[in-house]
């Protein structure tokens, strides 16, 4: 039996930083661990960097866990083919309705393979709680209230955590692994049409480009004022996401509103180099067309030679589940 851990949250609610943080904690107790994560389209900087700590990584694009549950199930067989103990799976930061879509349709039919853990839900407490993190909150297992470092207030939650300290996650992880909790243990009442106009209002971008710099950059060095400008040019923010790697080592710089400080992570000192592999991932409340021009006008300044690899720039279409239970599995 392998272990499967969902985490959702919304974007930028810190999933990956946390389920980074657990797998180091869980690989220093001599467990194999795996990770999938989930997006609208691929290329994901978060693939990125969970391959970069040494993770075996999968990626399920093109639409959530719940309207691609044949492909979530293909990923984690490749990594029980790896022999796994845990697989944490993180759902795209805009869906709903996984207890019905996901965490039933797998008690029902694979309960043989994988023990499933509670769902946990991240808060961020510093973020408007709107339709789509209402109703995220509405069916988890476990409300956790993440980035415990920067919001000094407890917001009412069952656990408290911080992935870029480790506050709590020791205690999570515990009660998460624990099986003392069902798994999908509630439903939602979804209006299906109202949750698509809610995520229809964010546009999203993929980019994934080549940088040959005119001068040696280190990663940081790069990634910090790409970011900058694209945060300068921008109304609002969801969440924007940049990855860069080198020879010499890898940053990701993040940020969640045109207000934030940055959040780095990486090899802060790497050496510089004139060869760069760059991925943007950008949510924000705008024109896919107008972000995609944004993101261009930002790497034209870039005073080297830029090739792009890949570049999308959508809105999310109306979600179809392959499963939806009505009633709670037991």
């Amino acid at each position: 039996m392998t272990e499967l851990v969902l985490v959702g949250g919304f974007l930028g609610s810190g999933k990956t930083t946390l389920i980074l943080r657990a797998a180091t904690l869980l690989r220093a107790r001599g467990m194999r661990v795996g990770v999938i994560l989930n997006d609208q389209d691929s290329g994901l900087v978060d693939t990125r960097l969970a391959r970069a700590t040494g993770l075996p990584a999968r990626e399920v694009a093109g639409g959530c866990f719940c309207c691609r549950f044949g492909d979530l199930l293909d990923s984690a067989e490749q990594l029980r083919d790896l022999d796994v103990d845990v697989i944490f799976a993180e759902p795209a930061g805009s869906c709903i309705d996984v207890s019905a879509t996901v965490l039933q349709p797998l008690k029902a039919l694979y309960r043989d393979r994988y023990r499933l853990a509670p769902f946990s839900v991240l808060v961020d407490s510093t973020r408007p709680h709107d339709y789509l993190v209402a109703n995220q909150v509405a069916e988890a297992d476990l409300v956790v209230a993440s980035k415990a470092d920067l919001q000094p207030e407890p917001v009412p939650a069952d656990f408290r955590v911080s992935g870029v300290t480790g506050e709590g996650v020791n205690l999570w992880l515990e009660e998460v692994l624990s099986g003392r909790r069902v798994a999908g243990s509630r439903m939602l009442d979804v209006d299906y049409d109202r949750y698509a106009a809610a995520e229809a209002e964010l546009g999203w971008l993929n980019l994934h480009a080549d940088v040959h710099l005119a001068d040696a950059a280190s990663p940081a060095m790069l990634a910090g004022p790409l970011l900058d400008r694209l945060q300068e040019s921008l109304a609002a923010i969801a969440h924007l996401k940049i990855f860069d790697s080198a020879a010499s080592g890898y940053v990701k710089a993040a940020v969640c509103g045109i207000d934030d400080d940055p959040v780095a992570e990486g090899d802060l000192l790497a050496d510089p180099e004139s060869s760069h592999e760059l991925v943007i991932n950008l949510r924000a409340p705008a024109d896919p067309d107008e972000l995609h021009g944004l993101v261009m006008a930002a790497l034209a300044e870039i005073d080297g030679r830029v090739e792009v690899r890949y570049s999308r720039a959508f809105r999310l279409a109306y979600p179809r589940p392959e499963h939806r239970f009505t009633a709670v599995v037991a």
